[in-house]
Formats: structure tokens, sequence, C-alpha cells
């Protein structure tokens, strides 16, 4: 069994995209949610209208994983028409690169350790910890991990993580997503103004709504689950961290291809240079990745995420708040501050 870094570079032959097959999955993609998009303006009925709305939304999640690839320096690299398609496209998603790359390496460098900031990942208390906030400083995490805020993943992750708090810490690193929220409130207006109400709930809010509130999932979740691992700094270890600390969920073909395969997270974050679509080749091919942690979109097992809010460094496993209050007990090692929200 190899593990450290005769695994990760038993993972080097897939680190290598294939440019046609990255051009064609970019074109093919955006070809699609172009359609898409249009069709929610342009279909003579409305139930085929609202399909294709939802069906863009669905779409620009894929498309954000390619992205999600290309701002890892994984596909298309060197290619001056991929950066400016993919500018537009961070823009346009309320995640420009300016702080999704950052937010995104700082998460791939720390993923598990109890003792950084949230930068890039959803905050993580020790039950001790958590015992000892005031009752703002609880409901502030609370607010953070609970259901609702990750539905709503439009409004409290992107227009507000991504790009607000973003731009209100550091303006002059952050242009770009003080850009993203005026040309999204311009356009969003413009198309209230010229095609109404309706039109806009088609073209923006339902693909809007649908798409970040499955990206904030599929974050939240690949990295909150039963049998998620978390470590002091001290003990932390990068290859540990991807196979222990992150998912790999499991999921239909149609789903897959939705996603772009990042529920093979756990392969993605023992080497984030893998092309999306090399990832199920590199699981099949390296049994030492074939015994990961799981999970999946059924309704059982996304509760039984949910559920799960501090960490008890005793129990080495996430407890749900129930399960806190029943042990609550003399303490263990504190955790450091956790910020809420990208900086």
């Amino acid at each position: 069994m190899r593990e450290g870094k005769d695994l990760i570079l038993a993972t080097k032959p897939f680190a290598n995209e294939i440019r046609s097959r990255s051009w064609f999955h970019l074109i093919t993609t955006l070809g699609l949610l172009i359609l898409a998009l249009s069709g929610t303006l342009v279909l003579p009925y409305f139930l085929a209208r609202l399909a294709a709305s939802i069906f863009a939304g669905l779409v620009i999640v894929r498309t954000f994983v390619i992205y999600h690839d290309h701002q890892h320096h994984t596909i298309l690299l060197h290619s001056k028409l991929a950066d400016a398609i993919m500018t537009v496209f961070g823009i346009y998603i309320l995640a420009p690169t300016s702080i999704w790359k950052r937010s995104h390496d700082y998460h791939h460098k720390h993923n598990s350790k109890l003792f950084s900031a949230s930068i890039g990942s959803y905050p993580i208390a020790t039950r001790q910890k958590f015992e000892q906030m005031s009752r703002k400083e609880r409901r502030s995490y609370l607010f953070t991990r609970h259901p609702l805020t990750i539905l709503a993943g439009y409004l409290s992750m992107f227009m507000i993580g991504m790009c607000l708090q973003s731009f209100l810490s550091s303006p002059k690193k952050h242009l770009d997503s003080l850009l993203a929220l005026v040309l999204h409130f311009c356009g969003s207006a413009a198309v209230i103004y010229f095609l109404g109400w309706q039109a806009w709930a088609l073209f923006i809010l339902i693909p809007f709504s649908i798409s970040c509130c499955m990206g904030a999932y599929l974050f939240y979740a690949q990295h909150n689950f039963p049998g998620v691992t978390f470590n002091d700094n001290e003990d932390w270890c990068y290859h540990e961290a991807a196979l222990l600390s992150s998912s790999f969920m499991m999921m239909s073909p149609f789903m897959n291809w939705v996603t772009a395969n990042i529920g093979y997270h756990h392969i993605h974050h023992l080497n984030a240079r893998i092309p999306f679509y090399r990832l199920p080749q590199a699981m099949a091919e390296i049994p030492e990745l074939q015994d990961a942690k799981t999970t999946s979109l059924r309704i059982r097992e996304v509760i039984a995420c949910l559920r799960l809010k501090i960490w008890d460094p005793q129990l080495k496993r996430m407890i749900t708040l129930r399960e806190a209050a029943a042990l609550k007990t003399p303490a263990y090692k504190v955790a450091g501050p956790q910020p809420l929200g990208f900086s």
C-alpha cells in the first residue's frame, strides 16, 4: 500500500491534460449553457422554459467546475482565449478570479486543519471552543453552517461571501468582486425592465439559485460528512487530509456529468493537477484511492451531513448539537479563532 509521497507520485501520470479534450468539454458545455439560457426566453411554452431554466442551473455547476480546474492551472494553461473566457465566467457566476483562486488555494493547503482561518471553507469549532463562545458567536457560527444558509448560497456564499465581503476587506485587491456585483444587478434590472419579472426569474433567479445552492452544498458535504477527520496543525499531513478529510461523493452518471466529477474529491485534493475528466481513470487504476470515505446525494445522507456541527477531539468525529449538549463536560484543546468569511 503506497502512501504519502509515493501515492502522490502514483497520480502524476494522470496529471496531464489532453488539450483537445479540455477544449471539447469547455466549448460544448458553454454551448449547452447558451442554448439553455436562450431557451428560458424563446421557447413557446412556460413548462419548456422552466425546464430550460433548471437545466441551465445544472450546466452552470458543470461550467463552474471546469472554471475551478482552470484556476488550479490544471487545464488550458497559457491560453489567452481560455483566460479571457474564464475571467468573464468568474464575474458572471459571482466568483471572480481574484477571490476564488486565493481562497481556494488556501483551502487546499489547509484542508481539515483545526487551527487555521476558515478562508475558502466552512468554519469548524471544537466542542470546547463552541461551549466557550458567546451567544452571538454561536449564532454566527451556526448561521454559517445552517441548511438555509447553504440553500441560499446565491446570496450567502456568492453575493455576500465571494463578492461583497472580499471587496470590503480589500477594495484594491478585489475590484473584480465589485464589478461582478454591479454587472449582475445591472443585468438583472435590464432583464426585468425589457422582458419582465418572469423572464428574470427564468433567466437569472432559478439558474443562479440552483447552481449556487448545489455549489455551496457540494463544498460543504465534501468536507463535512460522517467519518471526516480534522487534526491539530502539528498532526496534519497533506495526503491524509486529502484521503481522510475529503469525500468520494457517489453519484449517478448524469450527476457526475453535471458536477464534472468533483465528487472524486479525495483524488482532487491529493493532486489538484489531475483534470476533471481523468479523475475516474485515476481511481480505477490506483487501488489505494478506491477505499475512500463516501457520501452521496441521497436525502438520508444529505441530512446526516447537514446535522454535523462541531468537532469533538475526544470522540475524533463531528457531532450534532444534540450530542454536544449531552456531552457537555470539561473540555479539551481549544481551536483558535474561526473567521466566518473571506478576507
